[in-house]
Protein backbone atom coordinates (compact mmCIF):
# COMPACT_ATOMS: atom_id res chain seq x y z
CA UNK A 1 0.00 0.00 0.00
CA UNK A 2 2.81 2.44 0.82
CA UNK A 3 4.34 1.83 -2.60
CA UNK A 4 1.04 2.74 -4.24
CA UNK A 5 0.91 5.98 -2.23
CA UNK A 6 4.54 6.66 -3.23
CA UNK A 7 3.66 6.27 -6.92
CA UNK A 8 0.61 8.50 -6.53
CA UNK A 9 2.69 11.21 -4.82
CA UNK A 10 5.25 11.02 -7.65
CA UNK A 11 2.50 11.35 -10.26
CA UNK A 12 0.88 14.28 -8.42
CA UNK A 13 4.29 15.97 -8.12
CA UNK A 14 4.89 15.44 -11.85
CA UNK A 15 1.60 17.17 -12.71
CA UNK A 16 2.30 20.00 -10.27
CA UNK A 17 5.79 20.66 -11.67
CA UNK A 18 4.57 20.34 -15.26
CA UNK A 19 1.84 22.92 -14.65
CA UNK A 20 4.19 25.30 -12.79
CA UNK A 21 6.92 24.92 -15.42
CA UNK A 22 4.54 25.62 -18.30
CA UNK A 23 3.27 28.75 -16.51
CA UNK A 24 6.83 30.08 -16.27
CA UNK A 25 7.09 29.98 -20.07
CA UNK A 26 3.56 31.00 -21.02
CA UNK A 27 3.29 33.92 -18.56
CA UNK A 28 6.80 34.87 -17.37
CA UNK A 29 5.67 38.42 -16.60
CA UNK A 30 3.50 37.07 -13.78
CA UNK A 31 6.61 35.78 -11.95
CA UNK A 32 9.13 38.52 -12.80
CA UNK A 33 8.13 41.04 -10.10
CA UNK A 34 9.06 38.65 -7.27
CA UNK A 35 12.52 37.78 -8.56
CA UNK A 36 14.99 39.26 -6.06
CA UNK A 37 17.57 41.71 -7.43
CA UNK A 38 20.26 39.23 -8.47
CA UNK A 39 22.60 39.23 -11.46
CA UNK A 40 20.84 38.61 -14.71
CA UNK A 41 17.40 39.61 -15.89
CA UNK A 42 14.29 38.53 -14.03
CA UNK A 43 13.06 36.83 -17.21
CA UNK A 44 16.23 34.70 -17.30
CA UNK A 45 15.59 33.45 -13.74
CA UNK A 46 11.91 32.81 -14.48
CA UNK A 47 12.83 30.73 -17.52
CA UNK A 48 15.60 28.93 -15.64
CA UNK A 49 13.29 27.98 -12.78
CA UNK A 50 10.59 26.99 -15.27
CA UNK A 51 13.04 24.71 -17.03
CA UNK A 52 14.03 23.16 -13.71
CA UNK A 53 10.36 22.58 -12.92
CA UNK A 54 9.83 20.83 -16.24
CA UNK A 55 12.88 18.66 -15.53
CA UNK A 56 11.41 17.77 -12.14
CA UNK A 57 8.13 16.80 -13.83
CA UNK A 58 9.99 14.41 -16.12
CA UNK A 59 12.02 13.06 -13.21
CA UNK A 60 8.90 12.22 -11.22
CA UNK A 61 7.55 10.25 -14.20
CA UNK A 62 10.61 8.20 -15.16
CA UNK A 63 10.91 5.17 -12.85
CA UNK A 64 14.70 5.27 -12.68
CA UNK A 65 14.71 8.96 -11.66
CA UNK A 66 11.78 9.19 -9.22
CA UNK A 67 13.82 8.65 -6.06
CA UNK A 68 16.61 11.14 -6.80
CA UNK A 69 14.05 13.60 -8.14
CA UNK A 70 12.52 13.68 -4.66
CA UNK A 71 15.81 15.07 -3.34
CA UNK A 72 16.14 17.45 -6.29
CA UNK A 73 12.61 18.73 -5.68
CA UNK A 74 13.33 19.42 -2.00
CA UNK A 75 16.51 21.31 -2.88
CA UNK A 76 14.74 23.29 -5.60
CA UNK A 77 11.91 24.31 -3.26
CA UNK A 78 14.45 25.58 -0.75
CA UNK A 79 16.45 27.42 -3.43
CA UNK A 80 13.44 29.31 -4.85
CA UNK A 81 11.93 30.26 -1.51
CA UNK A 82 13.97 33.50 -1.29
CA UNK A 83 11.69 34.88 -4.04
CA UNK A 84 8.70 34.27 -1.77
CA UNK A 85 10.50 35.93 1.15
CA UNK A 86 11.38 38.88 -1.08
CA UNK A 87 7.76 39.18 -2.15
CA UNK A 88 6.59 39.01 1.48
CA UNK A 89 9.16 41.47 2.86
CA UNK A 90 8.45 44.14 0.27
CA UNK A 91 4.73 43.52 -0.22
CA UNK A 92 5.27 42.91 -3.93
CA UNK A 93 2.47 42.18 -6.34
CA UNK A 94 2.61 39.45 -8.93
CA UNK A 95 2.50 40.38 -12.60
CA UNK A 96 -1.29 40.45 -12.64
CA UNK A 97 -1.44 42.92 -9.73
CA UNK A 98 -2.51 40.31 -7.18
CA UNK A 99 -0.78 40.00 -3.84
CA UNK A 100 -0.92 37.79 -0.79
CA UNK A 101 -2.12 38.80 2.63
CA UNK A 102 0.07 38.04 5.66
CA UNK A 103 -2.03 34.91 6.18
CA UNK A 104 -1.56 33.97 2.53
CA UNK A 105 2.21 34.22 2.92
CA UNK A 106 2.09 32.00 6.00
CA UNK A 107 -0.01 29.43 4.15
CA UNK A 108 2.42 29.58 1.23
CA UNK A 109 5.32 29.02 3.63
CA UNK A 110 3.58 26.03 5.21
CA UNK A 111 2.83 24.57 1.79
CA UNK A 112 6.48 25.04 0.83
CA UNK A 113 7.59 23.19 3.99
CA UNK A 114 5.06 20.44 3.24
CA UNK A 115 6.43 20.19 -0.33
CA UNK A 116 10.00 19.87 0.97
CA UNK A 117 8.99 17.18 3.47
CA UNK A 118 6.97 15.27 0.89
CA UNK A 119 9.83 15.47 -1.60
CA UNK A 120 12.24 14.15 1.03
CA UNK A 121 9.83 11.31 1.80
CA UNK A 122 9.83 10.33 -1.89
CA UNK A 123 13.63 10.38 -1.85
CA UNK A 124 13.97 8.34 1.37
CA UNK A 125 11.22 5.81 0.58
CA UNK A 126 13.35 3.27 -1.28
CA UNK A 127 16.35 3.58 1.01
CA UNK A 128 14.12 2.68 3.97
CA UNK A 129 13.59 -0.80 2.56
CA UNK A 130 10.31 -0.31 0.70
CA UNK A 131 9.97 -1.75 -2.75
CA UNK A 132 8.70 1.22 -4.71
CA UNK A 133 8.78 -0.61 -8.03
CA UNK A 134 6.30 -3.50 -7.87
Amino acid sequence: MKALIWHFVCLAAAFFWLYAGILHFTDPGWFEPIVPPIPGSARFWVYLSGGAELALAVGFILPSLKTITGLASAIFLICVYPANIYMWMYGLELGDGSSLSAGGHIIRFLLQVFGVLLSLWVWRFRSSGHDAYP
